[in-house]
């Protein structure tokens, strides 16, 4: 059987990673349409060859798909997605909005896929920064166990955006070639487009991704915080994320601190995590081998190294992940969990999902 696959928000960052994902990938497609916004439809896009027009996405538009991939913001998957599911689609949603509904189920296909299995309809991406450590940290947490997660973050601005790239470029070109003070440059967007104040990136490294909770952290950590323990399935395991924007164009890092239930032998703790789906050790501090995001774009594995033993703590280990956060940590995921849906033979029409979740 092959497909009808719709990509909502085709023209964007992820949706245009997408195209590319679907082009290399095992899902058989019998024709892609691609949506988006009144402002780019009539734009033409390629795949496989062959020039596909730009729709504008309407209630009507998903008459006839299979598989719709969502990636145009919260309030576009709110609004369309019912739509979809009515018509007969599987949703997959690439944005924050149905990730903690209970009745909608959180996938890394590599850590668990067996969730797929009792979808209503609408199945949510992960938050880019969350996937990664997922990949990372399934193969420790399967054989030793969890129960303490702290992560620190090195976030690339293309998770912010293409608006967010273009200040960034736009800034550090000011402060390189201009000699602007990288204190007095102007800032629009970050570190967070809806907030009151807006700081400059290049040169600076920003301790807010997304606005701040009334807990004080921001929603960036609190999505990792209870994704975690979503895609886990144990709400006891203990998770604290501090997530900072840092200027690089692309590629994610984390500095991941773990505590396993029982003490886990660092060398097999390497080979575990080489040997799991996805995941790649690069690890060889004698010859200064370790992750780098510039080596990571375009890929679509998630890199781990720097694998080691706390000093003072016998079941800590500390990590350096890294992972492409536009396909891993977006568009590859999205992808991936079409593939699942389909090899797992889950691609059907739900009556179960009625709407608005509750």
């Amino acid at each position: 059987m092959a497909y009808t696959v719709a990509i909502v928000g085709a023209t964007g960052a992820v949706g245009t990673q997408m195209i590319e994902q679907l082009e290399r990938s095992t899902l058989p497609i019998a024709k892609l349409r691609l949506l988006s916004s009144s402002r780019s439809a009539g734009k033409t896009l390629q795949f496989k060859g062959k020039d596909i027009v730009v729709e504008e996405t309407t209630e009507s538009s998903f008459e006839g798909v299979d598989i719709a991939l969502f990636s145009a913001g919260g309030s576009t998957s709110a609004k369309y997605a019912p739509y979809a599911v009515k018509a007969g689609a599987v949703v997959v949603d690439n944005t924050s909005h149905f990730r903690q509904n209970p009745n909608v189920p959180l996938v890394v296909p590599e850590v668990n896929a067996h969730a797929l299995d009792d979808h209503k309809g609408i199945i949510a991406c992960p938050n880019c920064s969350t996937i990664q450590m997922m990949v990372a940290l399934e193969p420790v947490r399967q054989r030793w166990g969890l129960e303490r997660i702290i992560v620190s973050t090195y976030q690339a601005v293309s998770g912010a955006g293409a608006r967010a790239i273009e200040e960034t470029k736009r800034e550090l070109r000011e402060a390189v070639v201009d000699g602007v003070n990288p204190k007095d440059l102007k800032a629009d967007i970050l570190p967070a487009g809806g907030d009151k104040k807006h700081y400059p990136i290049a040169f600076n490294a920003l301790a807010q991704i997304d606005v701040f909770t009334d807990n004080d952290y921001t929603y960036e950590e609190m999505k990792m915080t209870n994704e975690t323990k979503k895609i886990m399935e144990d709400d006891a395991i203990k998770v604290s994320a501090t997530c900072v924007r840092i200027p690089v164009l692309s590629a994610h890092s984390e500095s991941v601190y773990i505590e396993t239930k029982v003490i886990a032998p660092i060398d097999q703790v390497k080979e575990a995590i080489a040997s799991f789906p996805g995941a790649i050790v690069e690890d060889n501090p004698s010859q200064q081998i370790y992750p780098q995001a510039v080596n990571a774009v375009g890929k679509r594995e998630t890199f781990v190294g720097r694998i080691r033993k706390d000093l003072d703590a016998p079941k800590g280990i500390h990590m350096w992940v890294v992972s492409d956060n536009l396909l891993k940590g977006a568009a590859w995921n999205s992808v991936q969990i079409a593939e699942t849906l389909h090899e797992r033979n889950l691609v059907h029409p739900t009556k179960d999902l009625k709407f608005p979740l509750e």
